[in-house]
């Protein structure tokens, strides 16, 4: 399989860059965020929503936090580093849960794995394991009920 625009760059992990695909992104947390820490980088994860990158799906919970979408393209027209996009939400979440805790360091790890998904039925798998996990994990009965879960809406038939 060829992408169009393809690269590679490496902080501690390879990371994969190619125009028009898929990604999965996920990352670990130091310690098990509390309830309106979740909130927060939920809220800072969908913030660039619509403007920097289509999500599909997106779980913060206690332990890790996993997202589904395609960058967008930049002023520049090229695609929109997603690294830079992720990081800044977990830097912007990391200032306010130590403000909040008076912890001295936040509690995401630096490097998030990422990994272009190659077909349907990757992004599939990935998705329902991504929906599924709040039940996984005893969050909630239901995905829906589960706050820091967002899934993008099925578009309205015309």
């Amino acid at each position: 399989m060829r992408w169009s625009g393809f690269h590679v760059w490496r902080g501690r992990l390879p990371h994969w860059r190619a125009e028009e695909v898929t990604y999965y992104v996920t990352f670990r947390h130091s310690r098990a965020l509390e309830p309106k820490e979740r909130a927060r980088l939920f809220q800072l994860l969908l913030r660039p929503e619509g403007r920097q990158w289509d999500l599909e799906i997106l779980a913060v919970l206690p332990e890790r936090t996993e997202l589904i979408f395609q960058v967008r393209e930049g002023k520049d027209g090229q695609p929109i580093e997603l690294s830079t996009v992720v990081e800044k939400a977990k830097q912007k979440a990391g200032r306010w849960i130590v403000k909040q805790t008076g912890e001295r360091f936040p509690p995401f790890y630096h490097e998030s794995y990422d990994r272009i998904l190659r077909d349907e039925a990757e992004i599939e798998e990935r998705w329902l394991a991504i929906l599924g996990a709040p039940v996984e994990e005893e969050l909630s009965d239901e995905p829906e009920a589960y706050s820091e879960l967002w899934v993008k809406a099925a578009p309205a038939d015309g």
